[in-house]
């Protein structure tokens, strides 16, 4: 694997102008000992902070960069999403709570802080923006063979990335949004769909009967206000342990 700390320290010690750890144990014979730089250079030895300062330190790069690979030789922070993507990874942001019969009001100007999670790239969609969402109430408390359950955390698909890839189909589950008075209120909810030749039903699964499904026919015209979307497919359900 290239991207490891040994191999940095090649690197730093060749741009330095060194062409072998004897090369640089010549130039500075008081603070490299060729053999541990070897060791080094072979992953025979891990690469503690302090030697990796004095690596920096004598080669001309930041000892963040030799370790970790977040900064760029200079020690200048290397954006997010790149060094993440080195490893697999990407940034996801947490878009809001998912809730039942809760409308909230729609805050167009809203710039607070979307807190930022790093996760592992979709399998299968490994191009698709992941959204998170935190789960409130017991809309799904009941569904099989997991629960959803209050404090849970979606790893959802955007839909708009995957519309043309994917079917929906009756069992998937998915993050629909209502909207009414003309957008001003949502409502984020999680649910199950069903489909049928005339109607698509996007039902909870609880043990509380006060949970509805939403319904949508084919031949529905009346203008109601409330238009209905999907906007993420459900692909991973995460918790925390309590303890920590």
């Amino acid at each position: 694997m290239k991207n490891e700390p040994r191999f940095r320290l090649q690197q730093a010690r060749a741009k330095a102008g060194f062409n072998s750890p004897s090369e640089a144990a010549r130039a500075f014979p008081r603070d490299i000992n060729r053999n541990t730089l070897i060791s080094h250079e072979n992953g025979n030895r891990a690469i503690s902070k302090k030697a990796a300062e004095k690596y920096g330190e004598l080669f001309g790069v930041a000892a963040a960069w030799i370790l970790f690979d977040t900064t760029d030789e200079t020690g200048a922070a290397v954006p997010n999403e790149v060094s993440l993507s080195r490893v697999g990874m990407t940034a996801a942001k947490v878009a809001g709570v998912v809730e039942a019969g809760t409308f909230r009001e729609v805050d167009e100007f809203d710039q607070s802080e979307r807190i930022e999670v790093a996760l592992p790239r979709d399998e299968l969609f490994p191009n698709a923006r992941q959204l998170l969402f935190d789960c409130s109430g017991d809309s799904m408390n009941d569904l099989k063979p997991r629960p959803i359950l209050q404090g849970d955390r979606l790893v959802c698909l955007a839909y708009d990335d995957v519309e043309h890839l994917v079917e929906l189909k009756s069992g998937m589950v998915v993050v629909v949004e209502r909207t009414r008075d003309s957008g001003h209120f949502r409502e984020w909810s999680v649910k199950q769909i069903e489909l049928y030749p005339d109607r698509a039903e996007f039902h909870p699964r609880s043990t509380n009967p006060k949970h509805k499904p939403i319904v949508i026919r084919q031949d529905h015209d009346a203008d109601d206000g409330v238009t209905v979307q999907v906007i993420a497919l459900v692909r991973r359900v995460m918790n925390e342990m309590p303890g920590f």
